[in-house]
């Protein structure tokens, strides 16, 4: 009796023993697991969340201010990156992350956000060089693939030190000798520190806006001695072919999905450019790849816009709202979103607002003035003729916004950067064989008197 207990308790000990081992095993692997975790290194870890996310900008000649391709770049700025990443500043986007889903965020997730900060917590050690991924190919100069043709305003604008610069247009003929269906589409400003926004429209042969103007030579509203055109430099229901702002995206339409370009249009750039102190020129161009075949959806570019508004947003204000509505005439498909605001905007929504007065909100952004996005759907959204969409802009004329001119007087409409702008862009699909002007035909003519911009 006394041996088999003995016995038992030693063979008890044996299988703690055993046990005892196994979870020290187990947590040095464990432990070892987790150290490597938490010590990623450039080439392995940190290099492929910059191709992915990052380098876009983020390269020689592009918008970002430093390059992040190489290790000795991203070494020097480990410490900013670290706490951007955590504090999810970069990259960019605005989007409320609880309403719809976007083909082009960028967004990092927990895990890349973790492997930065491990990274620069632990020194941005290199690692082994042979663990990097291939290197992305860029076309250098742009974001889409190589340009089929390239468009450049032919005269440069001359910008100066100080002042306000009227908006400036530049009529460049395409010489297209047919169609063109343009897949991809990029600005590009010369001097992207002066340019505020670009508009490019599409002038095909049979329009008659600004016939009359100069060709080839840049000219603002006031330089026209015609009173007609001097109207026609503000208004015109062109198709667009781009809209630029800083931070937004070049046109990288799927296959199927183009805009088209008739044979012998002219391309109409419409500058705003801001003084900084410094005198400068421009000639700003665009980029543009052409479908390897007709599209079965053409892109059209409309807006929902306050430009008839006088607003004015009062001195302190702090969120001070304004809304347009407007009415699909025809079916279309939705694709993407571009809200366009100035200094005091705040924040921007798009919504869709079904007969019972009920809201879908399809977008909701915080807006920054200095990151302009473009906010894609992953999945394009069809809608039936008569929906109501309604655009949703908010202001912020106080003190607290750390952008503001001058809190204390009253914002107005207006062209330049210390006046304000409500502009809710946005791109639908239609049958390839239908224009805007078409588009804009409504089955039927009765209105329900609501505001609409187009």
């Amino acid at each position: 009796m006394f041996r088999a207990t003995f016995y038992s308790i030693n063979a008890s000990r044996r299988a703690h023993l055993t046990l005892a081992l196994t979870v020290l095993v187990l947590y040095a692997t464990l432990t070892s697991a987790q150290s490597g975790l938490q010590a990623p290194t450039f080439y392995r870890d940190v290099l492929p969340i910059l191709q992915h996310h990052c380098q876009r900008c983020h390269r020689q000649g592009e918008i970002a201010p430093m390059p992040l391709v190489d290790y000795q770049q991203a070494h020097r700025w480990a410490p900013v990156m670290r706490e951007m990443v955590r504090l999810r500043r970069m990259p960019p986007w605005f989007a409320d992350p609880n309403i719809g889903k976007f083909s082009d965020d960028p967004s990092l997730t927990d895990s890349e956000i973790a492997t930065i900060v491990s990274w620069g917590d632990a020194k941005a050690p290199a690692g082994d060089p042979k663990d990097a991924p291939p290197p992305p190919r860029w076309t250098s100069g742009w974001n889409i693939p190589p340009p089929d043709c390239v468009v450049e305003m032919r005269k440069p604008v001359v910008i100066p030190a100080h002042g306000d610069v009227d908006y400036t247009y530049e009529i460049v003929p395409t010489r297209f000798d047919e169609d063109k269906w343009v897949q991809m589409s990029e600005v590009r400003p010369y001097s992207r520190a002066h340019v505020h926004h670009a508009v490019v429209y599409i002038r095909p042969p049979g329009s008659n806006w600004l016939r009359g103007a100069p060709t080839g030579v840049p000219f603002t509203a006031s330089s026209l001695h015609d009173e007609k055109l001097r109207h026609e430099a503000h208004s015109t229901d062109s198709d667009m072919l781009l809209v630029y702002a800083p931070g937004s995206s070049p046109d990288q339409w799927p296959d199927g999905l183009a805009k088209f370009v008739p044979a012998h249009s002219d391309l109409v750039f419409q500058m705003h450019y801001t003084t900084n102190g410094k005198p400068d020129h421009d000639r700003t161009s665009v980029g543009l790849v052409f479908a390897k075949q007709p599209p079965k959806q053409r892109v059209l570019t409309l807006q929902l816009a306050n430009d008839h508004d006088p607003i004015p947003i009062p001195p302190g204000a702090e969120n001070y709202r304004v809304e347009v509505h407007g009415t699909l005439p025809n079916d279309a498909t939705l694709l993407s979103f571009f809200p366009h605001m100035h200094l005091r905007g705040k924040r921007f929504e798009y919504d869709l607002v079904y007969p019972d007065r009920r809201v879908e909100t399809l977008l909701r952004v915080n807006y920054d003035f200095y990151f302009q996005l473009s906010y894609r759907l992953a999945e394009p959204r069809p809608l039936k003729a008569g929906t109501e969409l309604r655009a949703v802009a908010w202001y912020d004329n106080s003190r607290k916004n750390l952008h503001n001119p001058d809190p204390n007087r009253p914002v107005t409409w207006g062209d330049q950067t210390y006046n304000e702008m409500m502009v809710g862009f946005f791109d639908v699909a239609v049958p390839a064989n239908v224009d805007k002007w078409h588009f804009f035909v409504r089955p039927d003519k009765t209105s329900d008197g609501r505001n609409e911009s187009w």
